[in-house]
């Protein structure tokens, strides 16, 4: 293989699919995985693979430049709180850090972005890869959502845009017309959780990506563990943003979805 392609992988199946698609397309995937986050089966989805902690971006960048890396992708989830409590910097992490004006999500993924790119390492969207995963338009279930539960996912939506848009979340809980839950450091599954202790069961779960939203930097994504907590606090439907949000699994994601009456649907 010619063509090298980074892999700075977190957690969740989406680093591995992600490596699975670039290698059918003739890259060899060097990985770098965060300890913590980053699944272990991963070693066997890229061709060479490089461990670091969180804060390691030096070793991160020398690794990738070591193997002739010049294109990365970054994919997988990394847990807000290990960046508040277990991060460890390097001398390099930790001047990105003191730089920053703000210190959201969206602010530091740019200048990580920058930092790669200032090394000769262009960042690009994982979605020219695994775009058949992107959550296709209409309803993906056999339960469609019923008159009411429409009028909750479009409010929905309105409501997570504006939440997006100020780099809060990308998802809102609602019923009756109600914002009930906001996805903010916690993560989408634990927002459905107290969305579920606050109004009961019933609610709608609404996902979508921030306006403008720079794909190179971070795709909402959505996998069976979302739907699993969906079945067992009682919610009833799971709405995305077409072409926008990443569904791991889908076939999995429908299996249990069917099972807890819930419906999906992409608009």
């Amino acid at each position: 293989m010619g063509k090298k392609l980074g892999l700075i992988a977190g957690g969740g199946r989406l680093p591995s699919l992600v490596a699975e698609a670039a290698q059918e397309n003739g890259y060899e995937v060097i990985g770098v995985a965060i300890e913590g986050e980053a699944l272990p089966s991963l070693e066997s989805a890229v061709d060479r693979l490089f461990w670091i902690r969180i804060g390691e971006l030096d070793r991160m960048i020398r690794a990738l430049k070591g193997e002739g890396v010049d294109q990365v992708v970054m994919v997988g989830k990394v847990q807000k709180r290990h960046i508040y409590s277990d991060i460890k910097p390097d001398l390099r992490a930790a001047l990105l850090f003191f730089r920053l004006k703000e210190r959201n999500d969206d602010a530091i993924l740019k200048a990580l972005c920058q930092e790669l790119e200032r090394e000769g390492i262009e960042v690009v969207e994982c979605t020219r890869l695994v775009s058949r995963l992107l959550a296709p338009q209409g309803v993906l279930t056999t339960l469609p959502p019923t008159p009411r539960q429409r009028a909750d996912i479009e409010f929905g939506r309105r409501m997570a845009k504006i939440v997006a848009g100020a780099d809060i979340g990308q998802t809102v809980v609602v019923k009756a017309g109600a914002v009930v839950a906001v996805e903010a450091i916690e993560g989408t599954n634990e927002a459905i959780r107290r969305g579920a202790e606050l109004a009961g069961p019933g609610t709608v779960v609404v996902k979508v990506a921030r306006p403008q939203q720079d794909l190179r930097l971070d795709v909402p994504v959505v996998g069976p563990d979302t739907v699993e907590v969906m079945r067992e606090v009682g919610a009833s439907v799971l709405a995305l943003e077409a072409g926008r949000v990443i569904m791991v699994d889908r076939e999995e994601m429908v299996k249990i979805a069917k099972g807890g009456k819930i419906s999906i649907v992409a608009d």
